[in-house]
């Protein structure tokens, strides 16, 4: 895990040895091991790198790294999983090099050497962000890893072309004047993320998943964002699973995802360094221990963040899991104020506006892991894969039930439940949250009957999907000129027509959620601390069979992930595992309204919302007085504009 950066100057009088040093020391926290840049000035490239040595700790995992041939000059974020393969197979065909080391850099330098580029990524299983210059033909090559696990950069400062890992070292080029792109900013305030191929800057992209772009120096344009070639398509996944769909029985599936899963993991724990696992005790996480743990003859290391309120605090859940499967486990309680003191961290940290509060104990847990081990292995992406997000099984229901109704009647429900305000709806009802199990008391009656009332105006399944997701809608009502661009969910593409809403829901979720949101979060608060993640179910070979596993055997009776709860019930008890789905939570609505309600009132003052031209201030303020009297829970669309606040200001020479 490591962070590359890199620019072409056109014809500028740029001094790229500096420019490209001060970029590199921006990402001095993914990479604390080694740094190293490649310049050609002739060619007007430069190339940066830093190092977090995961495999071959030796000098001979140095990058930038040159091809054996001289042709090619590669920087490298990530791992690729089956290079010894790779470098089996070149071995046997004759195209192998005098290896140096055993980093899986050199391998891909020889694969891209003998095979091409786009054959070559074909050809990959692992995560990465890369770029690689054609010393022959002039040409840059940047490509991202098929799900979009590792994060990468592009586009245009000043005269210059510039990528990098994060958007803090293109900020590092001299001059940097990129303006703030509202329409981004809009989809932000909806989606509580910049969704690809945004990014919160103009003229600056994120490259997509599964995509590789090239661009010849001879042919380089200002101001062009090019053209991502896929090289794997989840698109492609989606059709060939339901033209040939999984045969078999439940149980069968179940024993070929556990043999897919094992063989993710052979490749995932290889490392030269310690390793542990993030463990919550919910299915995907214990599911990837348990594998790990009957693969390993030594305890596995895993972590868990505790918290004090009951409502939010899975520990005791995580470690029923680690003592039954007997691994090395650390368990951490924080107080709210351990919580929070992190705050002030995540503008730096998540540097274009983020605002999934669940950032917050990530963060945590990645720094508790990082104090022993070098690479932690996550559960993430087996509620996308396979059913496990409550809006699964509940946006089909309400849907379902919609329908029932004709428009005019939903109509006319939709204005009697707006009769009363929330606030008078909490004083006729309130009591009602007492008789509620806990996890669900976190908006008041008054919110629920008035959510109910926008999902009774609903006209379309996709629009029950959008509801779920949205924070604001619209949100150029937030936004001064604000104009909403295009985003997926909002125009899903038409092959997606047909699907069984669930399946519609997840295949969504895999393009859009789960890079720009989960793993855009992983990824920044774990190389905050220098800490590699590595992810088991996101290996492509598990979601494409996932792609064909029949909807039945995900969810069932409202409860998914069935066909993950097989193989992880044959190595942990039932009885520790099924409880409802809490997530990975803090009590911000909380927070907002008393620790940190100063910190809000500063951020949110109309005055300085005015000032600074993005926000209508008058909205906002009237969100913060309701959420503040607890008139109405606001918390999520609060902390969208906290962040981009607390963004603004780490960053005032935008």
């Amino acid at each position: 895990m490591c962070g590359l950066v890199g620019l072409m100057s056109l014809g500028e009088s740029l001094d790229l040895r500096s420019t490209i040093q001060t970029m590199v020391a921006t990402l001095y926290h993914r990479g604390p091991d080694d740094e190293g840049t490649w310049i050609d000035e002739s060619a007007g490239i430069a190339l940066g790198h830093r190092r977090l040595a995961i495999l071959d700790l030796s000098p001979a995992g140095h990058q930038p790294m040159v091809s054996a041939c001289g042709r090619y000059v590669l920087v490298f974020n990530g791992e690729i999983y089956n290079h010894l393969d790779l470098r089996q197979l070149l071995t046997s065909t004759g195209a192998a090099p005098a290896w140096r080391g055993h980093s899986d850099t050199e391998t891909l330098l020889a694969a891209f050497a003998y095979w091409g580029i786009e054959a070559t990524l074909k050809r990959t299983v692992g995560m990465f962000a890369l770029a690689l210059w054609d010393r022959s033909e002039q040409t840059l090559t940047l490509a991202r890893d098929r799900i979009g696990e590792k994060p990468l950069y592009y586009g245009w400062v000043n005269n210059a072309f510039v990528f990098a890992s994060e958007l803090k070292a293109l900020r590092a080029c001299p001059n940097f004047q990129n303006s703030i792109n509202r329409q981004a900013l809009t989809l932000y305030l909806r989606y509580n993320y910049v969704p690809s191929p945004y990014s919160i800057y103009e003229h600056i992209w994120k490259l997509p998943a599964g995509t590789y772009l090239q661009l010849p120096t001879n042919a380089l344009v200002k101001g062009s964002q090019g053209e991502p070639q896929a090289y794997w398509s989840l698109q492609t996944a989606v059709e060939q699973g339901l033209a040939e769909p999984f045969q078999g029985t439940e149980q069968e599936a179940a024993g070929e995802l556990e043999r897919l899963l094992r063989q993710s993991l052979q490749g995932q724990l290889l490392a030269d360094v310690p390793l542990g696992a993030f463990l919550s005790g919910g299915v995907d996480s214990s599911t990837v221990v348990a594998l790990m743990q009957s693969q390993s003859a030594q305890p596995v290391k895993t972590f868990t963040i505790g918290f004090y309120e009951d409502q939010y605090n899975e520990a005791q859940y995580a470690k029923a899991v680690a003592t039954h499967l007997g691994t090395d486990h650390t368990e951490y309680y924080l107080t709210g104020q351990d919580a929070r003191d992190v705050i002030p961290k995540l503008p730096t940290l998540y540097d274009e506006p983020f605002a999934d509060s669940s950032q917050i104990p990530t963060f945590l847990v990645s720094m508790i892991a990082r104090q022993h081990v070098t690479v932690a292995l996550s559960g993430d992406g087996g509620d996308e894969l396979f059913g496990g997000y409550t809006r699964y099984f509940l946006a089909p229901s309400i849907w379902q039930k919609i329908q029932l109704l004709p428009a005019p009647i939903r109509t006319m429900l939709a204005t009697a439940l707006r009769v009363l305000p929330p606030r008078q709806w909490d004083q006729l009802l309130g009591g009602i949250n007492r008789f509620l199990p806990k996890h669900l008391r976190y908006t008041t009656i008054g919110d629920r009957i008035s959510k109910l009332a926008k999902l009774c105006e609903l006209r379309s399944q996709d629009s029950v999907y959008l509801s779920f997701l949205s924070h604001f809608n619209p949100p150029s009502k937030i936004v001064i000129d604000g104009k909403e661009p295009t985003s997926l969910p909002i125009e899903p593409p038409s092959w997606l027509s047909g699907l069984p809403f669930e399946s519609y829901m997840m295949i969504l979720d895999v393009l859009t959620y789960l890079p720009d949101d989960i793993l855009a979060k992983v990824d920044r608060a774990a190389m905050g601390v220098s800490l590699e993640t590595r992810i088991p179910l996101l290996d492509h070979r598990i979601v494409e069979f996932a792609c064909a596993v029949p909807l039945s055997m995900k969810i069932k009776q409202q409860t998914g992930k069935h066909i993950l709860r097989h193989i992880l019930y044959q190595h942990v008890p039932k009885e520790l595992i099924e409880r409802p789905k809490m997530g990975f939570r803090v009590p911000i609505a909380q927070w907002l309204r008393h620790e940190l309600r100063e910190w809000v009132e500063d951020l949110l003052n109309p005055t300085r919302l005015k000032q600074e031209g993005f926000l209508y201030p008058e909205s906002i303020w009237q969100y913060w007085q309701e959420h503040r009297q607890g008139h109405r829970n606001w918390a999520f669309p609060l902390w969208d504009i906290l962040m981009f606040q607390a963004w603004l200001e780490n960053n005032r020479s935008v």
